[in-house]
């Protein structure tokens, strides 16, 4: 039984608490730490004492509180309070814990006010996502979609470091805290009108709170805020009932046409209306002459001019435009080029006809965009918004309800079709369908939908016509007859009776005529009653409502282009030697720093940055002579990395993609390889390829005891085949230990990078011929999935003495001149377990006389010529670390060491952050974080009593996720 609790403690996930008033704490490294009321703390040790080890959330501190200064967080609630970044506010939210889980339960496409701003600015949005941003992570996120005037201010189209999270149009996107949004009490489906809108918008601004509505002072109630809403009506709709007058802002079908549409639609708006144009929505204008088309890049009201109408912001097709998407100051959309942005009024542009698409310049004069008169609403077509999905698939000529008014048509050359399919073509009609025909199916068998009626011929022989873009498959989103029912493919295949390829989707909205994923009794996929659909695939087309996917381009040669432009980095001649220190930290840190990553070159950036950036041990490569005569392959490939990558880098602080895709290409060239350009590798296979194509010197010479020496660039550590020593009694962490130790008989496996070192060189019988100038050594590893050790401790200065062939060394015992060596002795605890051991001839006699050695087999060393006597007095040659190369799910990172002290250190990654989809850029990143030197100045013994859990993200990757050791040795390096 026991056992049985024991185990479910270990399960329980750890508590939750926020600091309850602000207090100061000593700490041995950092000094004094303030520590702010509603600071969020997580639980590192589950003691039952008065004082509690707590990790600081706010600022990543390991310290011990006392249990009365927490308030713990109820564990349904704490991961919304974790991205809440202002204190005060965590404890406000939490002084309402019915209010926050109203909010966190709250469902998807739930109307919220969100904070774009200031407290005060507020916008309209829906909610599309509740959860983390990134795999692994507690925080909870609410995703949304701006709406209305603020559509086009946000962030991304739903996506969050290249993960699609949901489906918005580009620029509509934003992630917020839930200290961030307000449920709205009225939506744009249910008629009511702008005047309410701003009634609830003004509400909002006068009562703001930053904290959901929870009062600012702690002993004031809230029922203030109730009682101000009772006031604040709002009219629903029915939705087979027409709105009010003027309400929804938009003409009936059956209106006079005007001269204008898209005037006329402005003028009908009110202030708070949608756009009239989307995010990438495809729109023409003319301007002297000729027409120009473009994509929509902002839609809205001017800043500070909400007076002078709507604007929109086009991204050219061609190179006519003066506009670099700013006004006064603000940017409003992103232009590559003040050539191919125009910032227009809304009554000059209007929507781009199919017909017209994807020409750059549309060579027409300008009686060409006189608005084609709107075609004649056929008597039963409503919108599956305004109205019930049941009138919505009614057939022509049988309305069950009056339809409410439809907006005006969008001035287009395709004719409007009677529901629920549309026919392949706009040239046919599709043929009309009994009513019986519509009954729901949900999952019984019942009478046939109207996929089941007869088809053409012609519709058989278009079936290789996957829907108008000829790219549907599972996940696509789509639309489906005019006006459109919008959904998502959820299957694809063949129905019997059907001669040609049937589309299943699930819909947004609910059809009375839907079904819940299957067909006729046999389910195709799952989805709530009503919602699903089958229609013939030819009959799909892509959601229009988005803009069309990126077109794939060859990523290697856009790397070359002028789409790099903006990114580009200098060429730099004269020698540049690395910075440390301040200089260093001044020089690299920030966004857009370091190496910018491109095409899975993670491998080759973070090894050249962890070579070159601090440290000029490795500047041989750069210097090597070769002759440009004779090899002018190595010749380029020594001049771009000196003076487009080593100097610029250590000059400026940044290096393009383009310049490291440059070096990717000569090394496939050279190689005959082709998956530099474009495929992961591994940085030793960087590295190899690199100094043979430079001829570049092995930086190693390793020989064994019966063998010539052997010359490599790299050495491949390997774990000790020795047993490891029993552990000794785990001593408790002291009060005012800076890292909590804990006591669990669960230790981490835990190596350093001498013992790794020594262990393969004994084992092996290897030493170094002469000391190296630079030692790259690789970490053991056995694949994705299994580690030898859970942390291997980088040793910051690596004694190879011992490991020197044909050196003078010490006796283990007596420090007299050594002639023996011992492999066996290696892991006794009687003579100073975990090193080498090595004897003088007495020691030796001595050592191995006792009975429990006498099996062992010591081996002769060399020692030089002279007359040794007495204790050796002598240097012992040591390396330095300069850096660590990381991996953690096939991307490479690297730390990097930038001065003497303990804290030095600098985080890269050449992908920390994206611009753009799929052709869109990487930012790199370099932060200092001298977190991780504490870590350092413990044993290995110390190491392995750490919570993996209490660890830093920094510190995690270092000692966890370590690939590639650097180490140096700074008096040899000139040498070389």
């Amino acid at each position: 039984m026991s056992g049985a609790l024991e185990s479910n403690r270990k399960r329980r996930p750890p508590k939750m608490f926020l600091i309850s008033t602000d207090m100061k704490v000593q700490d041995q490294l950092d000094g004094t730490i303030r520590l702010q009321r509603g600071f969020m703390c997580q639980e590192q040790d589950r003691t039952r004492d008065d004082h509690l080890w707590v990790k600081v959330l706010d600022n990543d501190i390991m310290l011990k509180i006392e249990r009365k200064f927490l308030h713990e967080i109820p564990a349904e609630l704490s991961g919304l309070l974790e991205p809440v970044s202002d204190p005060e506010t965590r404890l406000r939210l939490l002084s309402n814990p019915g209010k926050l889980q109203q909010l966190g339960n709250l469902p998807v496409d739930a109307p919220l006010w969100v904070q774009i701003g200031k407290p005060d600015e507020m916008a309209e949005a829906e909610l599309k996502y509740v959860g983390p941003l990134t795999r692994g992570s507690s925080a909870v996120i609410f995703g949304v979609q701006l709406k209305g005037s603020a559509a086009g201010k946000g962030i991304s189209n739903g996506s969050y470091k290249g993960h699609r999270l949901f489906s918005c149009p580009e620029g509509c996107a934003l992630f917020l805290p839930v200290s961030h949004i307000r449920i709205r009490h009225w939506s744009r489906g249910n008629g009511s009108d702008a005047q309410e809108r701003t009634r609830e918008r003004e509400h909002l601004r006068g009562n703001n709170h930053s904290s959901n509505g929870h009062h600012n002072n702690g002993s004031r109630p809230n029922h203030h805020i109730q009682q101000s809403s009772r006031h604040i009506s709002f009219r629903q709709h029915r939705p087979s009932s027409p709105p009010p007058p003027n309400s929804s802002g938009m003409l009936s079908r059956r209106a006079e046409p005007s001269h204008n549409p898209v005037q006329d639609q402005i003028r009908t708006r009110s202030p708070v209306s949608p756009p009239l144009f989307h995010v990438g929505q495809r729109v023409c204008f003319p301007m002297e002459d000729k027409v120009y088309g473009g994509e929509v890049g902002f839609c809205g009201p001017l800043p500070g001019r909400s007076s002078s109408g709507m604007y929109v912001g086009v991204l050219l097709d061609a190179p006519a435009g003066d506009w670099d998407g700013f006004y006064k100051g603000e940017k409003l959309c992103h232009i590559p080029s003040s050539l191919y942005g125009l910032l227009l009024p809304a009554t000059k542009v209007s929507s781009e006809p199919k017909t017209h698409r994807h020409n750059p310049l549309l060579q027409h004069t300008k009686p060409i965009l006189k608005p084609v008169p709107p075609p004649i609403a056929k008597p039963g077509l409503v919108s599956p918004i305004a109205s019930s999905p049941k009138i919505a698939l009614m057939p022509p000529g049988k309305e069950a309800l009056k339809a409410p008014p439809l907006p005006p048509p969008k001035p287009t050359h395709k004719p409007l079709l009677p529901p629920p399919l549309p026919p392949p073509k706009p040239r046919n009609m599709t043929p009309q369908i009994d009513a019986d025909q519509l009954q729901p199916t949900n999952g019984v068998h019942s009478f046939p939908s109207p996929l089941m009626s007869p088809d053409s011929a012609e519709a058989a022989r278009e079936d290789d016509e996957a829907g108008s873009d000829g790219e549907l498959e599972v996940g696509s989103m789509v639309e489906v007859n005019d006006p459109p029912l919008f959904g998502v493919i959820r299957w694809i295949g063949r129905i019997s009776g059907i001669s040609e390829r049937v589309a299943g989707i699930e819909l947004d909205q609910e059809l009375s005529a839907g079904t819940d994923g299957s067909y006729l009794g046999e389910r195709h996929f799952r989805c709530p009653p009503n919602k699903g659909l089958f229609v013939q695939l030819r009959k799909c087309r892509r959601d229009s409502r988005f803009p069309a996917p990126e077109t794939p381009v060859n990523q290697v040669e856009r790397c070359n282009s002028i789409a790099f432009a903006e990114w580009g980095s200098e060429r730099v001649e004269e020698h540049t030697p690395p910075v440390e220190g301040d200089e260093a930290i001044e020089l690299y840190q920030g966004w857009k720093r370091g190496i910018q990553g491109h095409l899975n070159s993670c491998y080759l950036d973070a090894t050249l940055f962890s070579l070159f950036s601090c440290c000029s041990s490795a500047d041989l490569v750069l210097f090597w002579p070769s002759d440009p005569e004779t090899d002018q392959n190595p010749s380029q490939a020594q001049d771009l990395l000196r003076c487009e990558i080593v100097n610029p880098l250590r000059r400026y602080g940044y290096v393009c993609a383009s310049k490291t895709m440059a070096l990717r290409r000569l090394l496939e060239a050279a190689n005959r390889d082709m998956g530099f350009t474009n495929q992961e590798k591994d940085p030793e296979e960087f590295l190899n390829k690199l100094f043979q194509l430079l001829h570049v010197e092995p930086l190693l010479k390793i020989r064994s005891m019966t063998q010539q020496p052997q010359e490599c660039h790299l050495y491949q550590l390997f774990p000790p085949t020795v047993p490891p020593s029993p552990s000794s009694p785990v001593p408790l962490s002291p009060v005012d230990s800076p890292i909590p130790l804990t006591s669990s008989s669960s230790r981490m496996r835990v190596a350093s990078v001498q013992e790794l070192l020594e262990s393969s060189f004994l084992h092996a019988g290897l030493k170094f011929v002469e000391a190296p100038s630079c030692l790259l050594l690789l970490m053991p590893r056995f694949g994705k999935d299994f580690k030898m050790f859970d942390t291997i401790l980088p040793t910051l200065s690596l004694d190879i003495t011992d490991l020197l062939d044909d050196s003078l060394r010490q006796c283990s015992i007596c420090q007299a001149v050594a002639e023996w060596e011992c492999l066996q002795c290696y892991g006794d605890l009687d003579i100073t377990p975990g090193h080498l051991k090595q004897y003088c001839q007495t020691c030796n006699t001595q050592v191995h006389s006792h009975k429990k050695r006498a099996s062992h087999s010591p081996v002769k060393v060399t020692v030089p010529d002279g007359l040794w006597t007495g204790p050796l007095v002598y240097t012992r040659q040591r390396m330095s670390l300069f850096a660590v190369t990381c991996i953690e799910t096939s991307h490479y990172v690297s730390f990097v060491k930038h001065g003497p002290l303990l804290t030095d250190w600098l985080f890269f990654d050449s992908m920390a952050d994206r611009e753009g989809g799929e052709n869109g850029f990487n930012i790199p990143q370099v932060r200092a974080c001298p977190e991780v030197g504490r870590y350092f100045s413990l044993s290995e013994e110390e190491l392995s009593r750490i919570d993996l859990a209490s660890l830093k993200e920094s510190a995690r990757r270092l000692l966890c996720d370590s690939y590639m050791c650097l180490y140096h040795s700074p008096e040899l390096s000139l040498y070389k």
